[in-house]
């Protein structure tokens, strides 16, 4: 199992700022501040101004946003999200597409326009890094922001660290490169914990060794609670070769009752997906192909009259 950053962008960890605070200041301090770098400063003082200075929870950027479905002003799609999904009425609650989005507001200077990287009135960068395709901007270019054109939207940690699994469906770690077991679309799913869309979701992800995904916390998550299964399709997620050891050593210690010491049954291998016909045990059937006791019994096979 690999863990790596699902991180689509808008889907990477929210990373705080590390040494500016959020700046408050009102339009006309900020023109204060600014007006001497307009006047006097070079262009790329101009286009730094404010950096790292302003934004919310979630991404460090010097704009915001005008949500096209409902006409509002959010410093992201994310605080968007957050807000209409604490609405009363269920009926009004919705999720902002970020190709969407026209309109953006400069932070410093509070002039709306048209989703460009440089803002039309003062001239200032909205974001160090800024894809016009997800009308995305950040100022912590630290992320390693990239845009992936098979996946359609920005991914973060670095380009070079990254390669598109079209099966998938999916940016992967480049350690997954023919190192995974491929599942359609594994990605385009929700978690089978938390239910939350993965595929641009902002948490960490993680493939477990049967394909299936899920976010990297409820994984942890779930083995905390001791199971070790996918929650999909029931494979085990870890080596569990000690637990079937500890298993045969406690079935060869249990002598079954003499009504069930010779009575057989079929099973399903989760493991490796074989059917074979066993000797029952209270504890446990093991699957003769490949030695696991992550199996189910099953109805016998109906054989042709």
């Amino acid at each position: 199992m690999t863990h790596f950053h699902s991180d689509a962008l808008e889907n990477g960890r929210p990373i705080p700022p590390k040494t500016q605070p959020i700046l408050c200041l009102s339009i006309s301090e900020s023109f204060h501040l600014l007006s001497p770098i307009l006047m006097e400063g070079s262009s790329n003082e101009r286009l730094d101004f404010g950096k790292m200075g302003y934004g919310c929870k979630h991404y460090r950027r010097r704009c915001k946003i005008r949500a096209p479905c409902c006409n509002e002003m959010y410093d992201c799609r994310h605080c968007h999200n957050e807000a209409t999904s604490l609405l009363s009425n269920h009926g009004d609650r919705h999720e902002l597409v970020r190709f969407d989005v026209k309109q953006v507001i400069c932070a410093v200077c509070d002039t709306e326009q048209p989703v460009a990287r440089v803002c039309t009135n003062c001239g200032v960068s909205m974001g160090a890094y800024f894809c016009e395709l997800c009308k995305f901007y950040d100022d912590d270019i630290d992320k390693g922001q990239f845009h992936c054109d098979d996946c359609g939207i920005c991914r973060v940690g670095g380009r070079e660290n990254f390669f598109h699994c079209k099966k998938c469906g999916s940016c992967y770690s480049v350690s997954l490169r023919n190192n995974h077991f491929c599942v359609e679309n594994s990605m385009r799913h929700h978690c089978p914990i938390c239910y939350e869309y993965l595929f641009d979701s902002m948490k960490d992800t993680t493939v477990m060794k049967c394909g299936h995904t899920m976010h990297c916390e409820c994984y942890n998550e779930m083995m905390k609670h001791d199971k070790y299964c996918c929650p999909i399709c029931s494979r085990s997620v870890i080596d569990m070769s000690g637990t079937w050891k500890r298993i045969d050593e406690e079935i060869e210690a249990t002598i079954m009752p003499e009504d069930y010491r010779y009575k057989k049954v079929w099973i399903l291998c989760n493991d490796c997906s074989d059917t074979t016909e066993v000797y029952f045990h209270i504890i446990g059937q093991k699957c003769s192909h490949c030695k696991s006791y992550n199996t189910r019994s099953i109805a016998p096979p109906v054989l042709p009259q």
